[in-house]
């Protein structure tokens, strides 16, 4: 092989490694330009609606003159349906919504603050098993319930209580997340037009329920108060279309502690209970760069 040979040969090699490494710096320069190749200092706000199932759990009614316990009590959520009032700015309250802000401090964790505006309604007209005891004076109209209860059936009617937190069961929280974009695996290629992410995260709040109650036949209370704490789970699948925006599903379960339930208008007078719970949403947001 002469000189010529070889020259053209060392030209060829460098020639090809150039090319190579311009393509290479190309697809980096590609993937960099992509807006959703990277989070770290996006948030995002998200709104949405959910239904709940809750486990049955003992409530505790507590007074001057009474103290006892209704056992095993069922209860469910209290769906609006698809509505207009999610979108209605006067009545966006009403019916049971989601709301999350979120900052991502890298490029796969979060942290964010939520209040989910979940209602549970028990169950009524129901025999349930009660214990303790009731011994109102005789000019209350609640005063025909009184007596020793040891464990004992009993018809749990309207007349006797109505226990709903349905304006609502709220739970107001902070949440540490995990987000991680799984496109790749569904060949995905560009995903600043559609990206698919998995997000799991834990959470801790108080409960702030506004508690409709009527017991024992006396005045209705609706108020809101700080009634406990609740830490909750997530898993979610998010759709993320042209970069800024999202629709997510969301599998939430927790477990909720209340100690200090208003149920009247004498602060000496409350309910206690807890009790574990499921949570299915759907949310749309947005998700931008600060």
């Amino acid at each position: 092989m002469n000189i010529k040979s070889i020259k053209l040969i060392i030209i060829f090699i460098i020639s090809t490694s150039l090319s190579l490494n311009s393509f290479a710096q190309k697809n980096n320069t590609d993937n960099t330009l992509k807006y959703t190749a990277s989070n770290k200092g996006k948030f995002f706000v998200s709104w949405g609606g959910n239904r709940e199932s809750y486990s049955k759990s003992d409530i505790r009614f507590k007074g001057i003159d009474y103290d006892f316990t209704i056992k095993d009590v069922s209860a469910g959520d209290k769906p609006k349906g698809w509505h207009i009032d999610y979108i209605n700015p006067t009545r966006i309250t009403i019916p049971q919504t989601n709301i999350k802000v979120g900052y991502f401090i890298s490029d796969k964790y979060i942290i964010s603050v939520a209040v989910d505006h979940m209602k549970y309604v028990m169950k009524n007209n129901r025999t349930r098993t009660l214990n303790g005891y009731i011994n109102l004076p005789d000019s209350e109209t609640g005063s025909l319930f009184n007596g020793d209860y040891n464990n004992e059936n009993f018809f749990v009617s309207e007349d006797f209580l109505r226990f709903e937190h349905t304006n609502g069961l709220n739970y107001v929280y902070a949440e540490f997340s995990r987000f991680d974009d799984i496109s790749s695996i569904f060949n995905i290629q560009n995903t600043d037009k559609f990206q698919l992410n998995i997000t799991e995260g834990v959470g801790a709040g108080v409960l702030y329920p506004k508690t409709n109650t009527t017991l024992l036949q006396k005045e209705r209370y609706d108020e809101f108060h700080i009634a406990g704490y609740g830490v909750s789970f997530n898993a979610g699948l998010n759709f993320t279309f042209f970069k800024h925006f999202f629709i997510e599903l969301d599998l939430r379960g927790g477990y909720i502690n209340m100690p200090d339930i208003r149920t009247t208008s004498n602060s000496a007078e409350s309910a206690s209970q807890h009790f574990f719970y499921l949570q299915r949403v759907i949310s749309l947001g947005g998700i931008f760069r600060i």
